[in-house]
């Protein structure tokens, strides 16, 4: 992207808009996103001419690295796991549909505009956001992220904690990677295990049943099932389900 900042301000919007906005408006391609492994763009929603009131993060399928661990398709991961941390009434990860676009079919993201000096670390250590840092260290263990670097969780402008960049998720074989460690060992509290007890006893919704195979939908119950059965946030007593880089 050019030296002038392409992202724009915007006004506050809904998650039914963002649903409606990424799933029919205009992709206009700004630029890519830096020090990203695979195509991640930044895009204008455009819904009139001159009319922008949102913006996305566009990941296409075709420019995905192929890896020797997790299947083709990565971006259909992206949606999964905000399908899933909706379906939980988490909503930690920002709007995300699977639609064509300019190189493609693919992933397509609200974008947020956060304060990029702050990640998981910095978010930790302020200690005025353990209820959403709790929420997701566990859809975290029940999508399976294998790569949940501190740089992958933002807070906006509004205060409000994200995750994002969530394509390597729902492996059927559990690979858990993340950063977030402060409550091994400690009981999560009864609203996040009432939460998981719902979404257990009813099973994946269809629109993220669909994203998945039949191995995949089964293995999410499963770790659902075991957070349930735990009680307790997971320990690390290997000391390698860390990403690398932390950031």
């Amino acid at each position: 992207m050019s030296d002038e900042s392409p992202v724009r301000e915007r006004g506050p919007i809904s998650e039914t808009q963002a649903i409606e906005l990424l799933s029919t408006a205009d992709i206009e391609i700004l630029g890519r996103m830096p020090w990203s492994s695979n195509g991640t763009f930044l895009v204008d929603l455009v819904v009139e001419i001159d009319e922008v009131p949102a913006q996305g993060i566009y990941k296409p399928a075709q420019t995905e690295r192929p890896l020797w661990d997790f299947p083709s398709g990565l971006h259909r991961r992206e949606v999964a796991t905000y399908e899933l941390s909706h379906q939980l009434g988490w909503d930690l990860v920002p709007a995300t549909v699977e639609r064509d676009g300019p190189l493609g079919i693919g992933s397509l993201q609200l974008f947020v505009p956060t304060d990029y000096d702050e990640h998981y670390f910095t978010i930790a250590e302020a200690g005025s956001h353990v209820d959403p840092l709790q929420r997701l260290c566990v859809l975290d263990i029940i999508a399976n992220s294998t790569d949940r670097k501190g740089g992958h969780c933002l807070v906006d402008t509004e205060g409000r904690v994200w995750a994002i960049d969530n394509g390597l998720t729902f492996h059927q074989e559990f690979k858990l990677r993340t950063v977030i460690w402060e409550w091994a060992g400690e009981p999560i509290p009864l609203a996040i295990l009432d939460d998981v007890s719902t979404f257990v006893a009813g099973g994946l919704a269809d629109a993220l049943g669909a994203l998945l195979d039949p191995l995949e939908r089964e293995a999410t119950l499963i770790r659902a099932r075991s957070v349930l059965d735990a009680g307790h946030f997971p320990t690390d007593p290997t000391g390698r389900r860390h990403p690398w880089p932390l950031l």
